[in-house]
């Protein structure tokens, strides 16, 4: 099999993304951008958090899903869906088949927190253990699929689903048409490849900045070695972006459209946390909290007097691991 480069892959369009944004009005929630004040003041410049805990289904994911599945053909789609997923895809995916009156099935590790487990069982989907890697959900994902004709949707690379997270920064150059810098969080890339697709073609003049755990550095190393790296292991308390490989489409778009890629220490996690609940009132996961950490520390700047947002790509954290994660901040 001959592998394409980054050049040769057919990258999602900006019409792509819009065309998503028209399948997902009146469907998913158009999140707002809310003024940061407590980090304004120490920046000196605006800066906004785009606040996807507030999306159905806790999360960002419920873009892709939905217009996933909106594109299957309906006999496919009748024969149920099924998904890999650490949490927040499966609930994701679980909604959006709940919506379209079809059966899912999503396969999440040994270790997956409660409260995403039990947010995808009330949903209506079936839960199926599957180790604790990427690798090896979407294995079993795949071999659940070929036994029983049902469609697997793709946690980030797929083109279908980067267009429908792309919708985050879709509203974002709506929203802040002056934007200078936008930060978004990388697990797999759907999400950041999206937004940073999204941010260029509408506002190209901005910087996007992608952030990551320092404990699952895939970004970084593909970005090193000039073609995406799986890594030997992952490990953070940000569940939703320990993926050990970035996705082949994913990084094309990080190689045109990303303009810097940053690492976080997982101690800086729960500060952020803490920080959004004291004065945002938001409850977000350290994986959504991870852009306002790079903030707080200088990880990232603003490059001018233009304003700065953050993604806060999800909620889904159950009640005793926020608080053990707040008595860590």
């Amino acid at each position: 099999m001959t592998t394409m480069t980054a050049s040769e892959i057919e990258l999602v369009t900006l019409a792509d993304i819009e065309s998503a944004a028209r399948g997902l009005a009146g469907v998913a929630t158009r999140t707002p951008l809310l003024p940061f004040d407590t980090i304004t003041e120490r920046l000196g410049v605006p800066v906004f958090v785009k606040p996807e805990m507030l999306q159905r289904g806790g999360a960002f994911k419920f873009r892709g899903a939905f217009t996933y599945l909106s594109r299957l053909a309906p006999a496919a789609r009748e024969r149920g869906v099924i998904a890999p997923s650490s949490g927040n895809h499966a609930q994701a995916v679980a909604l959006a088949a709940k919506l379209f009156g079809v059966p899912a099935t999503v396969v999440m590790p040994t270790t997956v927190t409660p409260a995403k487990r039990v947010g995808a069982e009330r949903l209506g989907a079936r839960i199926v253990l599957a180790g604790t890697t990427t690798s090896e959900r979407y294995e079993k994902a795949l071999e659940l699929a070929h036994l029983e004709g049902s469609t697997l949707v793709p946690p980030y690379d797929d083109p279908a689903i980067i267009a429908g997270q792309g919708t985050v920064g879709l509203e974002i150059a709506s929203d802040a048409p002056q934007v200078g810098t936008v930060i978004v969080q990388v697990g797999g890339g759907g999400l950041s490849a999206g937004v940073a697709t999204a941010i260029k073609e509408r506002v190209p003049s901005a910087r996007v900045v992608a952030v990551e755990p320092a404990g699952a550095p895939k970004l970084s190393r593909a970005r090193a070695a000039g073609r995406p790296v799986r890594l030997d292991k992952t490990s953070s308390i940000a569940d939703g972006l320990m993926a050990i490989e970035i996705g082949g489409l994913p990084f094309a778009h990080h190689q045109r459209y990303v303009d810097d890629v940053v690492t976080v220490d997982d101690a800086l996690l729960a500060p952020a946390v803490r920080l959004l609940i004291d004065r945002m009132k938001l409850v977000t996961e350290p994986s959504g909290a991870i852009t306002i950490a790079a903030l707080m520390e200088g990880l990232v700047r603003p490059n001018d007097a233009r304003p700065v947002v953050a993604v806060l790509s999800g909620g889904n954290i159950e009640w005793d691991g926020l608080q053990e994660l707040l008595a860590r901040a």
